[in-house]
């Protein structure tokens, strides 16, 4: 169960980690020094699922998260484990990204709701002081003298 455990939290951190490097505006700089999605370099920390080969391949050996294990022996048989579970953990990882987007997405569509409430609500008011200014622009007749 403990390996379980590390491996959906490798994977997650992977995820978290790609995302944050290939989408979130912190790493923007490095991704336009890199030459954006026009580049090899830039294209790989601009897509990330294409990143998360990449931090996997660093993960699995710094947190010893080899999850497949293989026959064969020495250090081939080291580095298809290694190869093997970082790709599972890829697989992982992509599959958490698609609940991240939906669950973001859904965050994005409540936020779209309030922005538009909000824009209704300022349009409203400026109807109305644009009304309010017309109001007492124009001339007012004087009222008839009252009679008492």
């Amino acid at each position: 169960m403990e390996n379980l455990f590390q491996l959906f939290a490798v994977s997650a951190v992977v995820m978290g980690v790609s995302q944050t490097i290939a989408r979130e505006r912190i790493f923007a700089p490095l991704r336009e020094r890199l030459g954006g999605k026009d580049t090899w370099w830039g294209y790989l920390v601009s897509c990330p699922y294409c990143l998360s080969h990449y931090v996997a391949f660093v993960l699995v050996p710094l947190t010893g998260t080899y999850a497949i294990d293989v026959v064969v022996g020495g250090w081939p048989g080291w580095a298809l484990s290694w190869l093997l579970s970082s790709l599972l953990i890829t697989v992982i990882a992509a599959f958490f990204r698609v609940i991240f987007w939906f669950v973001d997405e859904s965050q994005g569509l409540v936020r779209r709701r309030q922005r538009t409430e909000e824009e209704e609500t300022a349009t409203k008011r400026l109807v109305r002081k644009q009304v309010e200014q017309q109001v007492s622009e124009e001339p007012h007749e004087p009222l008839p003298p009252s009679r008492h």
